[in-house]
């Protein structure tokens, strides 16, 4: 699937000599997926790894292994290279790598594209656990992060050494999503604040029970990584299971609708706009049990009191974007909802549509506006209605409808 703060962009990937090379070969496929032109820089070392045929066959472009080959299109020192590149990813990186970038080495098409590129870049170090906590390399790490480097990973767990420890190199997602955020970091909406809420909330009936509904947090999670991808501060609260944080975003998790309530508020002050995407339990039990409930003979009642309407209580000049999953009168319930809390904008979808009800990759929804425009929008994935949704939000913004 094309990413579009990726499709189009050139993308210099460094591969160093470690055994982590082949995560270096999905995180080029999966670039080249978004859409992306990836140009790989191996050292001699990662080729004995891996071969330069394999990153060739993904990508679809030449390799770059030898300095002095005057058969390539960046045979003049990789300026062309370096100077052509968007972004420049070194993963794996090696101890010795980063030490050379450390101290402006070139010896290797990768330290000598990252001295000649002035594209941002982003390094991912794969090592023992070990050679990562040695103070040489820490210092290393710190210089370069100190130039302007960002530095993602390692993770801990096992090693090759069969060790465990912090020295594996970060996995692809993690990889993209830092990278999408220092591509989109000079997007439409830089400068801006936005608040996402996510998942569906769990009220506590006992330690074992909970009342929920069906909400993944797919459509909040896209909501905050497309926010991300245009350069937004973005804060996601989510109630989602299952789904990891975003990249470059930051993340508050809350589990019951009192808990997100507290965090929204929190991070809407201040804020440019809040897309409250969460299915928040309208109601929560009165008096849930310390203890698991025994099933007995009779029936069971539970007593329920009303959970506070976050997007109502949220005041102040702050564009208020809602959803409304309906199963029937799908424009008069959302029109209704958009009166009652106040809203600028709210997405509509009828969740007993294919494709469109919870839990889909897809949705097929309206965005109705306060001036009685609506937009009957086709079914689309989750993560481009996202962007359409923060296409109308960034024109409130620009018509004055939030603070500078």
């Amino acid at each position: 699937m094309r990413i579009p703060v990726l499709d189009g962009r050139r993308v210099v990937l460094g591969v160093t000599g470690s055994i982590a090379c082949y995560k270096a070969l999905d995180l080029a496929s999966k670039l080249t997926q978004a859409g992306a032109l990836v140009d790989v820089a191996m050292t001699g070392g990662a080729a004995r790894f891996v071969t330069p045929l394999a990153f060739r066959s993904i990508t679809h472009r030449p390799v770059v292994l030898d300095l002095f080959d005057v058969q390539s299109e960046f045979s003049v020192e990789h300026v062309a290279l370096a100077e052509g590149a968007d972004i420049m990813l070194v993963a794996p990186a090696t101890a010795n790598t980063i030490a050379k970038m450390a101290l402006g080495l070139a010896d290797s098409p990768v330290t000598t594209t990252f001295l000649a590129t002035k594209a941002p870049t982003l390094i991912a170090p794969a090592m023992d656990g070990y050679m990562y906590d040695n103070p040489a390399v820490q210092e290393n790490l710190k210089r370069l992060e100190g130039r302007g480097v960002r530095i993602v990973g390692p993770d801990a767990g096992y090693l090759a050494s069969g060790k465990r420890g912090r020295g594996r190199m970060a996995e692809t997602p993690e990889l993209m999503g830092h990278a999408r955020a220092i591509l989109g970091r000079n997007g439409d909406l830089a400068g801006r604040s936005i608040v996402v809420s996510a998942g569906g909330s769990q009220e506590p009936i006992d330690p074992a029970r909970v009342i929920t509904n069906r909400s993944s947090g797919r459509m909040g999670h896209a909501l905050a990584e497309a926010a991300r991808d245009r350069g937004a501060r973005t804060v996601l609260v989510t109630a989602a299971e299952g789904l990891p944080n975003p990249p470059a975003v930051k993340v508050a998790r809350a589990r019951t609708a009192l808990e997100m309530a507290r965090e929204v508020h929190a991070s809407a002050a201040g804020a440019d706009a809040l897309i409250m995407a969460a299915a928040v339990s309208d109601y929560r039990p009165q008096r849930p049990s310390d203890q698991k409930l025994k099933k007995d003979a009779g029936s069971m009642t539970l007593e329920l009191t009303r959970n506070p309407d976050i997007l109502s209580d949220v005041q102040g000049s702050i564009i208020k974007v809602g959803f409304a999953a309906e199963s029937q009168d799908l424009v008069e319930n959302a029109r209704k909802k958009m009166t009652d809390k106040g809203l600028d904008l709210i997405v509509a979808n009828d969740i007993t549509r294919a494709g469109s009800g919870f839990g889909a990759g897809s949705n097929k929804a309206l965005i109705l506006s306060g001036n009685g425009q609506v937009d009957d929008l086709p079914l689309m994935s989750k993560e481009a209605l996202a962007h359409h949704i923060l296409d109308r939000v960034r024109d409130l913004m620009a018509a004055g409808n939030s603070p500078p």
